[in-house]
């Protein structure tokens, strides 16, 4: 993508490898995400132009460093597009997923939107057998909600609320109840979210549109209320909903994009011992979590697959979710004609 709203293609030679743990994959799938739409609009405020695109892939592999003991030459798997420095206090704790000097690939650094992309070991996760290369594009956002439930103290037998049913938010539900939450609630404005979300198995659904969120967990909750809620619409709306009606002394994780600061009434967090707390990206555990579960059908994938479209296809593929937005979940970029 050379400028907002232009994308070229080159033929670069085939990159070799250049370390003993190095892996050279030949890309399958490619995950579109709305990150991915900010850029392609101008409006990501951390990415630059030129740039190559994509972070959530499957790849086989073709060629490995001789260090290389996790893949051989045929597997499939995918890897974690975070490019962190090692020496900040984050990642000295092992936080690196908040590393002060993180760049990741697709935004800071060039990303999977070629046919052959060089990985090293240590960021690579291999897809097992009985999955397919479409499933492991979706490793990268499984492992955003298997992060943000591992963020939270604790799920098991508590009511949830998931404020935005996009691909994120939905992923967030399904890691809910398969940890074990009592009751999970997903709220979004737009049905043919909610539907989705249904039929990946999260039972209780909240349009704004049609049902103030008090009658909606009086509906669902009874007396019980809820006592955690996840934000993953970036929408101040929410996120103050979740502060007014949560039980006290619980938690609100934060996955959200917020476009704008959001206005919230602090003293009611004081009050009321609410926690706050953000959720960024993902730690390499998730990503084995993420393909754990999935491998399990504890998740759900397929329902969240709107339609795939050929390498060529890129910007048509941005065109169709802008003139399809309310109808359209994950955008998958098929690499392979044959497929």
């Amino acid at each position: 993508m050379t400028s907002p709203g232009k994308i070229v293609f080159k033929n670069p030679e085939k990159p070799s490898l250049q370390g003993s743990n190095d892996i050279l994959l030949k890309i399958n799938k490619i995950g579109i995400c709305g990150s991915d739409i900010h850029v392609f609009h101008g409006t990501h405020p951390f990415t630059s132009y030129p740039i190559i695109q994509g972070h959530e892939y499957s790849g086989e592999v073709i060629s490995t460093g001789n260090d290389v003991t996790l893949v051989k030459p045929g597997d499939k798997v995918t890897a974690r597009p975070q490019l962190v420095c090692g020496k900040c206090n984050p990642c000295l704790r092992n936080d690196y997923n908040i590393c002060e000097n993180l760049k990741v690939q697709g935004f800071q650094a060039n990303g999977c939107a070629q046919d052959y992309f060089i990985v090293p070991e240590n960021r690579t996760v291999k897809i097992p057998d009985k999955l397919e290369f479409v499933d492991g594009a979706f490793i990268e956002p499984l492992a955003v909600g298997a992060h943000s439930t591992n963020v939270a103290t604790n799920i098991k037998d508590k009511n949830v609320v998931v404020f935005g049913a996009g691909t994120i938010g939905n992923i967030v539900a399904q890691f809910a109840k398969a940890k074990g939450a009592s009751k999970v609630l997903i709220s979004d404005p737009i049905d043919y979210k909610l539907k989705k979300a249904q039929e990946c198995g999260i039972n209780f659904t909240h349009n704004p549109q049609k049902e103030t969120f008090e009658d909606c967990i009086s509906r669902v909750f009874k007396k019980e209320g809820f006592q955690l809620a996840f934000e993953a619409a970036g929408a101040e709306a929410p996120i103050i909903n979740a502060i007014k009606h949560i039980e006290n002394g619980s938690e609100i994780i934060i996955l959200g994009v917020f476009d704008e600061p959001a206005k919230i009434h602090m003293s009611l967090v004081c009050e009321r011992e609410i926690k706050i707390i953000g959720s960024m990206m993902y730690k390499h555990d998730d990503y084995l979590e993420a393909i754990e579960f999935l491998s399990k059908d504890l998740v759900k994938i397929k329902p969240l697959i709107t339609k795939e479209f050929l390498f060529e296809e890129y910007e048509a593929a941005y065109r169709y979710i802008d003139e399809n937005k309310d109808q359209t979940l994950k955008i998958i970029i098929n690499m392979n004609e044959n497929e």
